[in-house]
Parts: structure tokens; C-alpha cells; sequence
């Protein structure tokens, strides 16, 4: 196992190379056992905590959203850090990832914020109630709204954004938006897998070799959609659904009309956490897999990255989206997920 201390304008963090689990070399393997394989559970019940994130307006009801919350004790959770966790693309706080972050971080004694985005959440209709909105890649500002929420509520002095694909590319184009005007309690970003070029990654999941994951992806973004169409009826034509045979055709037809976008072009431009990367000023990780079946990186978003001196850029070439699966080691205390214990070093290191 090879240690290498990775330094920033901001952090220095030691991490262990990425080596991939035995006949786990190959990034679809990696993806499809790292989606599915569970992950020990041991957190307490969590508080379930609704925060807005839209007020309400003469036409439109407000927006909720639901965060799975669990707190150290009262005498230190201010002190502690906290990470926010954001799923991403049709996942929620229930998501494998989700929960072997949480674990991990808890057991270091952080506090724990598993936030959903807007729909999302495991009672999926009851949730689909709570906003009259679609949720899409752009709306980074519900991640700072569930920031100033439980910021104002307990003081907390240390927060750390960790978002997973679309997660990651929120939780990065809030930093890139922020800028040099984040919260003081903003000490860290993590993005693992992030879609942050969205029409590259879009178009790379149309592909003949990915068409699977694709078809999941709008199975679900589809019976999510007439869901809403049955609690919003004046709101949401049902007929815009047919002949949809791509993630693109939907975001076109469906994300782009609902969330103020002209076109999936216009909307992946400007949802895309690429744009500002540049301007993030706090301490930020990268990981991303060069055999991740579908995340694409453009060359000019490679190179923003490796310039920008606050971000901390690991891309291995195997690890698959959102997997990273190693060997385990037990008498290391290593269950193999590499990303989190990765990631969790580097939110030591900024706490």
C-alpha cells in the first residue's frame, strides 16, 4: 500500500494510491458491484429535519426539501465538523454511498446531514408533495440553504460539502459560485465522479455501452415525472413523455420546458459546475475515475482544474462512477471503499 501526500494552496492530506479490487479491474464492474454492493449500517436514527428551500409565491406553493440528520452530542456539535452529503442522479439519502460516508464519518465524530434533493427520498410520493418543482443539476442554491439552515440553528463552525455525480457537480458549482464569498464555515468541497461537463457525460450514456445505465436512469426520471403529473395536473403535460428515448431528449423535452432553460444545450451549459470552476477559493477534492464508463471531462474542464491551486485533483485510471472498490484490509480497519476513506482524510485535514 502506497501513502502519498497530496498539498494544495490550501491543505496538505496523506492518502493511499488506488489500486482496484481482484477481477474488479474494469470500470463497468466496478460501477455495477459498487451500486449495488451494501454497506454496513450503524448509525443512529436519524432526525428528519424538512428545510425550504423556495418560499412560497402567489402561484406556487413553497419548496421542501427532506435532510436525514444525526447529531454528536449537544455539548460539541457546534465544534464538530459536519458533512453534507448530496446523492446523485435518481439516488436519495438512503443511497450505498450515501451511507458508507455517513458511517465512516460518524464513527470519526462528525455530524451528519444526508440531504435529498428536491422529490427525492424514499417515500418518493409523499416527497414529490413537498415542491411543485423538478429538481435538475443546477440548483446548487438548495445545498446552501440546508448550509445556513443548520448553520443558524446550532452554530456549527465546520462544514464540508461531499456530493456523489450530480451531487458532485452541485456541491462544486456552489464553491465555483461562491467563490471568495463562501461562508467562513464552508472549510471544504468533495466531489467524487462529478458530472461537471453534463452534455459530454449526457451524450457518453447513449452510447451503445451504456445504454443500460441510461435506460435506468430514465425509467426512473420517467415514472418520477407522471408522479408529479398526477399531484400537479395543471402544471405538467403527460404527453410530453412520449417517444423520450434518451437522458438528452428529456432534459430537452421535460428538464429545459419545467426548469427555465431554453434547450438541454442551454441547460447543461449553464447547470455545469465546468463554468466556474475556476473561482472556488476553498479547499476542494476531486476524484474521477479515468475508466468511469460515462463521466466525461472536456480538455479545457482538465485543465481549469489542474490550474486552479485549491483544488486537489486524484483521477486513478480505474474505479468506475462512484465505486472505487480495493481490496479490503481488516487489520487496517480498510473495508476497501477507497473514495471514502479518501475523502474523509481530507475533511479531517480541513476541519
Amino acid at each position: 500500500m502506497t501513502t502519498t501526500t497530496a498539498t494544495s494552496a490550501l491543505t496538505t492530506f496523506t492518502y493511499t494510491q488506488f489500486h482496484p479490487r481482484r477481477f474488479l479491474s474494469n470500470g463497468h464492474l466496478q460501477t455495477i458491484v459498487g451500486n449495488y454492493l451494501p454497506r454496513e449500517n450503524h448509525l443512529p436514527i436519524p432526525e428528519r429535519v424538512l428545510v425550504e428551500v423556495s418560499p412560497a409565491t402567489e402561484n406556487q406553493i413553497s419548496s421542501q426539501i427532506l435532510c436525514h440528520c444525526h447529531w454528536q452530542p449537544a455539548d460539541v456539535r457546534a465544534s464538530r465538523p459536519t458533512a453534507i452529503l448530496v446523492h446523485g442522479l435518481e439516488g436519495s439519502s438512503n443511497s450505498q454511498y450515501v451511507i458508507g460516508n455517513s458511517n465512516k464519518l460518524w464513527q470519526a465524530g462528525a455530524n451528519i446531514i444526508r440531504m435529498n434533493m428536491r422529490n427525492c427520498g424514499g417515500v418518493e410520493y409523499e416527497m414529490a408533495q413537498l415542491t411543485p418543482t423538478l429538481y435538475h443539476s443546477g440548483l446548487s442554491a438548495d445545498v446552501l440553504c440546508v448550509l445556513h439552515h443548520f448553520t443558524n440553528l446550532y452554530g456549527l463552525e465546520s462544514i464540508s460539502l461531499i456530493g456523489y455525480s450530480m451531487g458532485g457537480n452541485l456541491v462544486l458549482k456552489l464553491a465555483g459560485d461562491l467563490g471568495t464569498q463562501a461562508p467562513p464555515q464552508l472549510h471544504s468541497v468533495i466531489g467524487v465522479s462529478p458530472a461537471v461537463d453534463l452534455g459530454p457525460s449526457a451524450d457518453a450514456l447513449h452510447a451503445p455501452l451504456n445504454r443500460l445505465y441510461e435506460l435506468k436512469f430514465l425509467h426512473a426520471l420517467l415514472r418520477r415525472f407522471r408522479r408529479k403529473v398526477a399531484l400537479f395536473p395543471r402544471a405538467y403535460d403527460p404527453n410530453l413523455t412520449t417517444g423520450i428515448r434518451s437522458l438528452r431528449e428529456f432534459d430537452h423535452r421535460i428538464t429545459a420546458l419545467y426548469s427555465g432553460f431554453s434547450s438541454a444545450d442551454d441547460y447543461y451549459h449553464r447547470a455545469a459546475a465546468a463554468r466556474v470552476l475556476d473561482r472556488i477559493a476553498i479547499p476542494t477534492l476531486i476524484l474521477n475515475a479515468l475508466d468511469d464508463p460515462f463521466i466525461r471531462l472536456t480538455p479545457e474542464t482538465r485543465e481549469v482544474i489542474l490550474a486552479n491551486p485549491n483544488i486537489t485533483f486524484l483521477e486513478p485510471h480505474h474505479g468506475g462512477h462512484c465505486a472505487f472498490l480495493a481490496d479490503a484490509d481488516p487489520a487496517a480497519k480498510n473495508d476497501g471503499y477507497w473514495a471514502e476513506h479518501t475523502l474523509l482524510r481530507f475533511l479531517l485535514a480541513n476541519a
